[in-house]
């Protein structure tokens, strides 16, 4: 048979014969599974087989291995690893040490929260991490989030959220949560990155500048920093200004490669020990800065009046192990002023319990896939490992973490080989609690702010900013709207300011399916117009599509053909829309066919059909019924 038919709606048909043959009426269609699947379930089926094949799958050696991924590679670890593992542990210490005491500043705890919070985490992630690389850890933008939850309330606050985030985490992996992140697009991601960078550098200008400003937004912290700029010490600036710019040429020093271009031809040992070295000054480039400044405030240290602010006291020694307390007391002057049970500190932490482990999650996903080299990441597993390195890390009084982009390119370049890295990073992290902490005293205010704002100038992510509008523009709303959102709100808010919009995009779509139209010729030369949705058929989308096909039909006046070759779900409201098109389309007599649709959507439909919803799988189907139509047609013109 060759027809406009064949050419038009003949090319997209499915070979059904193994779901239902041609003569299948569609009330004797059997139950089906509601999945996009499609499959026929057996009535007679053992319902214990699902439960019994759980139960092997729950307590297989394979889900043990994947859930404690350490069983998989301890046994063959080698002399060999565990070099590379020691090398690269000791090097992403030496990193961290001085970005844990940061980052404590952002969150608003004494330092030495930042150290209790650098090396519980990558000890856990030993046993339960998938990737090698990720240093999980404190980072500037859990440590914004974190600070921006708890509004200087204090560590007691911190820790209960380090626990919660752990708890969410967990949860979220344990049941499979992992798609909310897929609700963060990149261009709200970025939005968000590049506010946060801002912000962060613009809450270190204080201790840059050595002036006092407690505003806790972008904004009012540039309006304090402007109305006490003439507040400025003059070394404070000195100092800080210095130190940004030598960490920037360190950085770009690590960088440089001395050698042939042509990566065929071997080095000599005078360019291998210059790569080397300049390799070193880029990734200790923090630890080098903080020695000599501490040595310098150390030296200017006369009589105790240093001309530079310096952190202060730091309490040496393990901190104490115990679980985060869940109220919080505010004694003065030996009296009780404030007293806040675990109901009133979760109110307190508002968004700040869901935003957190997200973005620590989504932060965390972002350095597996950056070093996964093509292979698939474990999401579920990364889930879980993040979540228990938190909650564990909530007993050593620590802050939220999550993988470090930064820390996790040290440890790659490094050459680490397993997890088992963190061991040497968590070993040199509780050393310097034990041995180094007196001279954590003298490390200038200003040189871990320098810290802060080089690595946060290469967050602003602008770059996105020109293939965004090459390639959509309509990409940009959602992540100009977070990043204003961002700095000019508490960030929780930002974020959803990007997803609402986002969310909107989408829901638009799903309400505004595309529907082609061609008008074609059947065998017999019956004119017919052949309308295709391009998606499922759902609450939001089913009134719209009425719209059109009553338009469309209403227009050309010959029969109609629906191909829902694309319809892979409906639902109670899209069975009683069809329910009415049918009865509109039979009270004029205009013939209205369904061609294609999915068992699984059949079924749907068919709890309201009536008599004249009809179905067609291949051409024979359609010719046979529109010559029924025909006929019928024919009578009734007699009939008058």
């Amino acid at each position: 048979m060759t027809s406009k038919l064949q050419n038009g709606t003949a090319n997209h048909t499915t070979h059904t014969s193994d779901i239902l043959s041609k003569d299948t009426p569609i009330e004797d269609l059997p139950h089906i599974n509601s999945s996009n699947e499609f499959i026929l379930t057996n009535p007679d089926e053992n319902h214990l087989v699902p439960i019994k094949k759980w139960l092997q799958q729950t307590f297989s050696k394979k889900l043990l291995l994947k859930r404690i991924p350490i069983l998989s590679w301890l046994p063959n670890y080698d002399k060999t690893s565990a070099v590379s593992d020691l090398i690269a542990g000791i090097t992403v210490g030496l990193t961290v040490i001085p970005q844990g005491l940061a980052y404590s500043s952002i969150v608003g705890v004494p330092p030495q929260y930042g150290l209790y919070s650098s090396f519980v985490g990558c000890l856990v992630y030993i046993i339960f991490g998938s990737c090698p690389e990720t240093a999980i850890g404190p980072t500037a933008m859990a440590a914004m989030l974190t600070g921006d939850a708890i509004k200087g309330k204090g560590p007691q606050y911190a820790t209960l959220l380090c626990l919660l985030t752990g708890i969410v985490q967990v949860l979220m992996g344990l049941f499979k949560f992992g798609f909310l992140i897929d609700f963060i697009s990149g261009p709200v991601s970025s939005g968000f990155i590049s506010a946060s960078a801002i912000v962060i550098l613009t809450s270190q200008m204080k201790d840059i500048l050595g002036i006092q400003a407690s505003g806790d937004s972008f904004v009012a912290i540039w309006k304090e920093v402007i109305e006490n700029i003439e507040d400025t010490k003059t070394w404070d600036a000195v100092m800080g200004f210095i130190c940004l710019i030598v960490l920037l040429i360190m950085r770009g020093i690590g960088k440089l490669k001395i050698g042939p271009s042509n990566k065929d031809v071997p080095l000599n040992r005078t360019q291998k020990f210059l790569n080397t070295t300049f390799w070193l000054i880029g990734i200790a480039r923090s630890t080098i800065v903080v020695v000599i400044c501490t040595y310098i405030s150390y030296y200017q240290n006369r009589d105790n009046e240093n001309p530079f602010t310096v952190t202060g006291y730091v309490p040496s020694g393990f901190p104490t192990i115990q679980p985060p307390s869940l109220h919080y007391i505010e004694v003065k002057n030996n009296t009780v002023v404030k007293y806040e049970n675990f109901f009133h500190m979760v109110t307190d932490l508002s968004c700040g319990i869901f935003a957190v482990p997200l973005i620590g999650l989504l932060e965390d996903i972002g350095v597996c896939t950056a070093f996964a080299n093509g292979k698939p990441v474990d999401a579920t597993q990364e889930f879980i490992a993040v979540g228990l390195s938190n909650v564990a890390n909530s007993f050593v009084q620590g802050f939220p973490g999550t993988g470090a982009l930064a820390r996790s390119a040290v440890n790659h370049s490094s050459g680490v080989k397993t997890t088992f890295g963190g061991f040497y990073t968590g070993a040199l992290v509780i050393s310097s609690l034990f041995f180094f902490t007196p001279y954590f005293y003298y490390i200038p205010k200003p040189t871990l702010a320098a810290i802060i704002i080089a690595a946060s100038i290469f967050m602003v992510e602008y770059k996105v900013v020109r293939p965004m509008w090459k390639a959509k523009k309509s990409d940009l709303v959602p992540g100009i709207a977070t990043f204003i959102g961002c700095l000019i709100l508490p960030f929780q808010y930002g974020i959803l300011i990007g997803v609402g919009i986002n969310l909107t995009s989408i829901m638009y779509h799903a309400a505004r399916p595309k529907i082609s139209m061609e008008k074609l010729r059947s065998s017999e030369g019956e004119n017919y117009l052949l309308l295709k949705p391009d998606r499922c058929l759902m609450f939001p989308s089913v009134n719209y599509v009425r719209h059109l096909v009553t338009k469309h039909s209403l227009r050309q006046g010959i029969p109609v053909v629906i191909d829902c070759t694309y319809i892979y779900g409906a639902d109670y409201t899209a069975a009683t829309v069809i329910k009415i098109l049918t009865e509109d389309f039979a009270s004029r007599k205009q013939p209205l066919f369904f061609y294609n649709i999915k068992p699984s959507v059949g079924s749907v439909i068919h709890t309201l059909a009536t008599e004249e919803f009809q179905v067609y799988y291949d051409c024979d189907e359609f010719d046979e019924m529109l010559r029924r139509w025909r006929i019928k047609r024919n009578m009734q013109t007699e009939d008058l």
